[in-house]
């Protein structure tokens, strides 16, 4: 497992590196000149000229983006055209909201996908499962932000519960994740529900419950981990999902935030600030990818020996080379 997860880590390298060249260089074909922002729309021509030259812009596009990522491999992502301040300060100060509303809202659809869903398979057929599909067919067609502005007017304006914008408060994080993650938690739930009823008709649970086994021990140990396996797969994939839409609850609660800052450096054309928003979430979605395979792997004992047999015919394969 060990050499998995090293293989796995050196993939990511290229997929970096991949997303950060496509990026770069639609940024720079793009219209918009750095220096112009930076100096402003007034500056003379010969100050232009110079402030290109110090930023390395007519140089070709490669030797650009090399210069950049020999920077960013020493932790120096450059300086906001915009801020003038350095990036990785910004990022320091931006990431943790960013953080927080995104691993929040994908916690938050754990605890309630996963249990409902079950709940929802147990039940199948009866009032409960009836209106709850209803509810979560509901929520995962209705858009985030505008569940977010019916939660504004009524829990802020109307009610004065919680706080209609910022994030430097507990109070202030409940409807920013609850937006974020309701859409999730709607279709998990109804991906576990399915998984659950497939796999409590499989002959194995009905020879547990013929040995008089309770329902509850039948579902814990015997059909818990086989019917999570789809559903591992969805939240994994629900992390790129959540940071893209951590962009739209910024904006909507006025949160300080990553998807923020990516926003304005985007209307400013601050590449310094792009480039480092696009590789740390790249980096942030390569890593939880892996931690879902490594999930799955240890739900899913097949996994774990197809490695290990993997290993052995290896062994085996060299040992026979050398004789």
């Amino acid at each position: 497992m060990s050499r998995y997860i090293l293989k796995r880590l050196l993939q990511m390298i290229p997929i970096v590196i991949g997303v950060s060249v496509i990026v770069f260089l639609l940024l720079s074909l793009s219209p918009g000149d750095p220096a112009k922002m930076i100096l402003g729309l007034n500056a003379k021509e010969e100050e232009l000229s110079m402030m290109r030259e110090q930023l390395g812009l007519n140089d070709p596009i490669p030797v650009q983006y090399f210069h950049y990522m020999k920077n960013v491999l020493v932790g120096d992502f450059g300086t906001s055209y915009s801020t003038k301040q350095s990036v990785i300060e910004m990022i320091g100060v931006r990431l943790p909201p960013t953080l927080i509303l995104s691993f929040g809202s994908l916690l938050t659809i754990l605890i309630v996908a996963i249990p409902l869903g079950i709940a929802l398979a147990v039940k199948q057929n009866s009032h409960f499962d009836n209106i709850m599909r209803v509810v979560s067919l509901f929520f995962a067609a209705m858009p985030g932000f505008w569940i977010g502005i019916l939660m504004i007017i009524l829990f802020s304006v109307r009610l004065g519960w919680l706080p209609a914008n910022g994030f430097d408060k507990p109070s202030a994080m409940i409807m920013p994740i609850i937006c974020s993650s309701i859409a999730g938690w709607a279709v998990n739930s109804r991906i576990t529900r399915a998984s659950m009823l497939d796999v409590i008709r499989q002959d194995y649970i009905r020879t547990a419950r013929a040995k008089g086994l309770k329902e509850s021990v039948v579902i814990r140990k015997h059909a818990l981990k086989n019917a999570l396996l789809p559903t591992i797969t969805s939240v994994g994939m629900a992390v790129g999902g959540c940071f893209g839409g951590s962009v739209i609850m910024e904006m909507l609660f006025g949160i300080n935030g990553m998807g923020k800052m990516m926003i304005d450096a985007l209307r400013q054309k601050d590449i310094p600030t792009i480039m480092a928003g696009v590789i740390i979430t790249s980096v942030i979605i390569a890593v939880a990818n892996l931690l879902t395979d490594l999930a799955y792997s240890y739900v899913d004992p097949r996994i774990r020996s197809m490695y290990a047999k993997r290993r052995t015919l290896r062994k085996e394969v060299a040992g026979s080379g050398s004789n």
